[in-house]
C-alpha cells in the first residue's frame, strides 16, 4: 500500500466517508515539509504535509494546536478562520498531516487582520505556557506553565535557546552577554504585568493569509498563552504587515507603554532560534540585540 492509499484510508475513517485520492500536486509549504493539494472522490480536496516518520510529533502538536485554536475561538467566528485538522500519522518511512484545503490569497484588508488578532488575544488562560510542549520552526519549544511571565520567558524561552547554542560550541560568543541579559530581565520587564493571551507563537508573514472572501486565516501555529506583545513583535521582525494592521490592532486594544523596548527582547527569542537553526549572521544579530537590551 502506498502512502497515498494509507492517507486516503485515514481521511475516510476520520470523516466517515468513502474517499480515495485521485490526484496530488506539490504546492508551496515552506522549507521544512513537503506539501500537497490532494483531490479525489466527489471533488473533495485536502492539504497534506509529509515528512520523515521520525517527525510525527511535529504533526501531532500542529494537529493539537489547530484544534485548540478552533475550540477556543468557536464562540466568535468573527475572529479569523483556522484550517480544520483531519488527522495525522505515519505510513512506512513518512509521517503526514491532513488539513482541510482552503484556497488563499496573500492580499486582503489588513484592518480585518489587526482586529481579528486583537480579538484572539482577548482569549486568556490562568497561566503562561500550554499543557504540552510543541515546535517553533523545527526546534522543540517548552511550554511548561508558570504563573509569572518573567520566569516563563527566562526559563522556557531564552535559557533553552542559550543552552542549545552552548551545545553547538557558541558559549564563548555569548559570554558574558548571556548572564548580563538574564540579570537585566527584571529591569526590562519591570512593572509589566501582561495577561496570558492566546498566541499564534510564530506569526510572521508566511503564516497568515486571507480566504477568497477576504477573511483573515492563520496557520502553522506554535501556540501558547503569553504576552500578546510577543506576537506583535514578531510581525515586525520580518515585515509583511502593513500600517492598517497595526492601526486596527491598537484601535482595538492599544499596546502598553514600553513595548518598543520589549519587542527587541521578544524577537531575540526568534533570532536565537534562527541562530540555532542556521548559525552565521543570525548569531551576530542576536549578539547585537543583547548589547542593545543590556
Amino acid at each position: 500500500m502506498t502512502h497515498w492509499q494509507s492517507i486516503s484510508t485515514h481521511i475516510s475513517e476520520s470523516l466517515g466517508i468513502d474517499f480515495q485520492i485521485q490526484q496530488h500536486s506539490s504546492i508551496g509549504g515552506g522549507s521544512i515539509n513537503s506539501a500537497y493539494k490532494v483531490s479525489g472522490t466527489d471533488g473533495l480536496e485536502f492539504f497534506v504535509k509529509l515528512n520523515s516518520a521520525s517527525l510525527e510529533f511535529m504533526f501531532q502538536v500542529e494537529y493539537d494546536s489547530l484544534n485548540e485554536l478552533l475550540q477556543v475561538t468557536a464562540a466568535d467566528t468573527s475572529i479569523m478562520q483556522i484550517p480544520k485538522p483531519i488527522g495525522y500519522g505515519t505510513t512506512g518511512s513518512q509521517s503526514y498531516l491532513v488539513l482541510e484545503y482552503i484556497p488563499m490569497t496573500s492580499s486582503g484588508d489588513g484592518r480585518l487582520m489587526g482586529q481579528a488578532l486583537a480579538q484572539m488575544h482577548r482569549i486568556t488562560a490562568k497561566q503562561f505556557g500550554w499543557y504540552q510542549d510543541n515546535i517553533i520552526g523545527s526546534t522543540p519549544q517548552s511550554n511548561t506553565q508558570h504563573s509569572d511571565w518573567l520566569s516563563f520567558w527566562r526559563e522556557e524561552r531564552i535559557l533553552p535557546q542559550f543552552k542549545m547554542l552552548y551545545d553547538k560550541g557558541y558559549k564563548n560568543h555569548l559570554r558574558p552577554l548571556d548572564e548580563k541579559l538574564l540579570n537585566s530581565l527584571d529591569r526590562l520587564l519591570a512593572n509589566h504585568k501582561p495577561v496570558p493571551s492566546l498566541l499564534h507563537g510564530d506569526l510572521w508573514s508566511g503564516n497568515y493569509a486571507y480566504t477568497q472572501n477576504g477573511q483573515p486565516i492563520i496557520f502553522d501555529p506554535a501556540i501558547y498563552y503569553g504576552d500578546r506583545e510577543a506576537d506583535i513583535a514578531m510581525t515586525e521582525l520580518f515585515g509583511g504587515f502593513g500600517r492598517d494592521f497595526y492601526d486596527a490592532y491598537n484601535a482595538s486594544w492599544p499596546l502598553d507603554a514600553g513595548y518598543s523596548q520589549r519587542k527587541t527582547l521578544y524577537n531575540l527569542y526568534h533570532i536565537l532560534n534562527h541562530a540555532n537553526l542556521f548559525g552565521g549572521s543570525y548569531l551576530h544579530q542576536a549578539v547585537g540585540m543583547m548589547e542593545r537590551l543590556i
